[in-house]
């Protein structure tokens, strides 16, 4: 092992990137004794050296106890003389709490945020946390006293997980009321037919300018009041009818959005749907929920929170998000 290059440690629940990441970039994994004790408190100690040398944390703040690993790892890896501590931060929790609504509520976001920058020592060459596909953007302004962030966008993997898609489901029978411009010499349709979507107004200016790098239509969905009364509904704007949708997502939990989402696009005449997002959370039985609809054909998602993994099927495929943080820590051809 070179005592020149990066050394990677993870949390518990991200050893599967870290592996990639290494993998990907040749840079070794650090060694790391892990274990509990009776009354639940847990111990870590380095098994390799970081003196002098650039580290680099693999984490997600998904809970808590993940949080608070990332906390006291990186305190130890600082306190035994790295020269640069780099924290990769593939999910941001508590991302929906970045401000608050109503009096008295507790700013998770930010007090994260102040937590891991005020709350670190600081390695002589500084820290920096890259976070990917930010559910709010504001959240780097949230890190203190000095510390550098950069929010990585997921572009290259959405946009290549859409074209797979529309090559794979927008095609066919399915294809209706297309221009000539846009069918294959076997009268199919082609990538380029099929509209790239977004759940609701929020996130349509990336969807906007992601759709105009893959040449083709934008289209969102909004809420709409039907009566001037409580009740909402969803209608759409683009031209989705008789055209394959591919809905970008950058969170999904439960997927309640998402699936009014789809039914909007669908009641407007939408051929099919189907989804890329970034950050897959499901808990409990949300993915067979939504599967169980009917609605989506197929959804294709990033490892960037480990629980994704667990569920992949040939429902929901997962993409490793390793790729996007490369040319942020170095190493790889």
């Amino acid at each position: 092992m070179s005592l020149s290059s990066s050394v990677i440690f993870n949390t518990q629940s991200y050893g599967n990137l870290a592996a990639t990441l290494s993998k990907l970039s040749g840079q070794p994994l650090g060694e790391l004794e892990r274990k509990s004790f009776p009354d639940g408190e847990s111990y870590h100690r380095l098994l390799c050296s970081v003196e002098d040398r650039p580290a680099i944390i693999v984490a997600g703040t998904i809970n808590d106890s993940e949080t608070m690993e990332l906390f006291d790892l990186a305190n130890a890896i600082v306190d035994g003389g790295a020269s640069r501590l780099k924290v990769v931060l593939p999910y941001y929790g508590y991302s929906t709490m970045e401000r608050a609504v109503k009096g008295g509520e507790a700013v998770k976001a930010k007090y994260r945020a102040r937590l891991l920058s005020n709350g670190l020592p600081r390695a002589p060459m500084g820290n920096r946390f890259y976070m990917l596909d930010l559910h709010s953007e504001g959240i780097p302004q949230y890190f203190e006293s000095g510390a550098q962030t950069n929010h990585v966008y997921g572009k290259p993997i959405v946009m290549r997980a859409a074209r797979a898609l529309a090559e794979k489901y927008g095609a066919g029978s399915d294809a209706v009321a297309l221009g000539s411009a846009e069918l294959s010499v076997e009268g199919k349709a082609s990538a380029g037919s099929f509209v790239f979507a977004s759940t609701d107004a929020g996130r349509m200016k990336w969807v906007e300018s992601l759709a105009r790098d893959m040449g083709v239509s934008p289209a969102f969905a909004y809420k709409e009041r039907v009566d001037g009364a409580t009740t909402i509904s969803l209608g759409v704007s683009g031209p989705v009818s008789g055209r394959f949708i591919v809905i970008y997502d950058d969170m999904v939990r439960t997927g309640s959005s998402l699936l009014n989402a789809a039914r909007a696009y669908l009641s407007a005449g939408a051929t099919g749907i189907a989804v890329v997002s970034t950050h897959a959370l499901f808990p409990g039985d949300a993915l067979e929920k939504i599967k169980a609809t009917g609605l989506i054909k197929e959804m294709v998602v990033t490892d960037s929170h480990p629980r994704s993994r667990s569920l992949e099927c040939d429902f929901l495929k997962v993409e490793s998000c390793a790729e996007l943080f490369l040319p942020y820590i170095g190493g790889g051809s």
